[in-house]
């Protein structure tokens, strides 16, 4: 997922007194803990499916959250959900709010020092990365309560062996995104194959207008670009497992990728490296560029009287054995970190997160995501989060973003500085390839 702001220091953001901590306190139930936990465990129906818990009984007091969601729209979000659980559990949850870009690059040293009880966080590998160091608690036993709201694709997501450690809350797919009003004033037709997605930016610029707006500042965003054009070339397997140091760097897959890549990068705004992923999103939103391949939070930049002007496809098939069924539709959710102060609150407090409740609140305020859990009332889905459930149900193949599915070591600083060095220089293949590789090498020790 992708907040950006400022990046605060490291200390800042570990740190409850910082300027960076958002307190909360909430506007308590007039009852008292047992009566309100009555309350929550009673909401949203089914107590199983609903988060709503048993085994939180005896939870009162406060917990703490060490929150990524910086940006006004998702902040927003989270602290109304967040004050339905306090006003409905007794329970106070103490925020500490940080910008993504620092919570992802501090996060080792956050989960090292003095973290929250419950973080927000990404499912599946980066999830099991931290686990395995020691880091995360066991919340199977929230799980008991909860599973069964989801599937069996976000239970295994959300699971490092038979034990789970994640609570899911929502997904989003990552697609080309593009202004209806704009494709229809200029007649231009959705690309079903990559000749016909070409011919479209021929057609874009024709117009005066940049074809696929581009900016990547912050290092991820052209990431997603990398994973699909490689789900499109070399398949979703391949995917998978070049991302888990399975498959050489510098193999001849991965040049076709970067080769492609080169060949569409005319059709980009120049100089991506010194903007930002919401800088690129105004050129969308202002007209001047008419797509951008991203995730759906895209529609945070969009002023609410024109969301639904906002539309998606899938990035075209290349390759017709392939197809286009493959995309990237990460999972976002929280954690317990491994000695919560207040074990009992915290896992109280990701019963509530697993509710269809919260994914209810969560997706209405904030409407670039659909919720995860099974129950979550979609009725009010507009018409982009509509099409996003249609999309990622019938996908063949999910991945859930580059710097989720591979080390996030190797991610953070071998593949976002290559990436760029790639922007800025797409002529040098051999290069980018070589320090990929040399990268797996060093950090994948296994498969070295």
């Amino acid at each position: 997922m992708a907040q950006r702001l400022a990046s605060p220091s490291l200390s800042g953001f570990a740190r409850r007194s910082s300027g960076l901590v958002v307190p909360r306190r909430a506007v308590l139930a007039g009852a008292g803990a047992a009566g309100a936990m009555g309350v929550l465990a009673a909401c949203g129906g089914d107590e199983e499916s609903s988060g709503s818990a048993s085994g939180g009984a005896a939870a009162s007091g406060s917990t703490s959250l060490g929150s990524n969601r910086g940006d006004e729209v998702p902040r927003a979000a989270e602290d109304e959900m967040i004050a339905a659980f306090e006003e409905e559990s007794g329970i106070t949850v103490e925020t500490n709010v940080v910008d993504n870009e620092s919570f992802q690059e501090s996060i080792n040293s956050y989960l090292q020092g003095n973290p929250q009880d419950v973080f927000t966080w990404f499912a599946g590998f980066r999830a099991r990365f931290f686990d395995d160091q020691g880091f995360i608690g066991d919340i199977s036993d929230v799980w008991e309560d909860i599973g069964s709201g989801f599937t069996d694709a976000f239970r295994e997501a959300s699971s490092n062996g038979d034990r789970q450690i994640f609570v899911p809350l929502y997904n989003y797919p990552w697609a080309v995104f593009y202004r209806k009003s704009v494709f229809e004033e200029n007649g231009w037709a959705i690309p079903e194959t990559l000749d016909d997605f070409v011919a479209l930016c021929e057609e874009i610029q024709g117009a005066g207008l940049t074809p696929v707006a581009l900016g990547d500042q912050d290092g991820w965003p052209a990431m997603g670009t990398f994973d699909i054009l490689n789900m499109r070339i070399n398949g979703y397997d391949y995917h998978i497992d070049l991302m888990a140091g399975n498959q050489d760097w510098d193999s001849g897959e991965v040049r076709a990728v970067f080769e492609q890549w080169a060949e569409l990068l005319p059709y980009h705004q120049a100089d991506p490296n010194g903007r930002t992923w919401q800088d690129a999103a105004a050129s969308l939103v202002q007209g001047e560029s008419a797509m951008y391949v991203l995730g759906m939070f895209v529609g945070e930049q969009f002023p609410e009287e024109e969301r639904e002007d906002l539309d998606f496809f899938t990035f075209p098939e290349i390759d017709p054995e392939i197809g286009s069924g493959a995309l990237d539709a990460p999972i976002d959710g929280y954690m317990m970190t491994a000695n919560p102060e207040n074990e009992e609150a915290a896992k109280e407090f990701l019963r509530f997160l697993g509710s269809a409740q919260a994914g209810e609140i969560f997706v209405a305020s904030s409407p670039n995501s659909i919720a995860a859990h099974s129950d979550a009332d979609t009725s009010g889905y507009n018409s982009l989060q509509q099409k996003a459930v249609d999309l990622i149900s019938n996908a063949d193949g999910i991945a859930q973003f580059l710097d989720r599915d591979t080390r996030p070591d190797f991610a953070s600083t071998i593949v976002i500085p290559t990436l760029q060095n790639f922007l800025n220089d797409p002529s040098d293949i051999d290069t980018v390839l070589a320090d990929l590789q040399a990268g797996k090498e060093r950090l994948f020790v296994d498969q070295g």
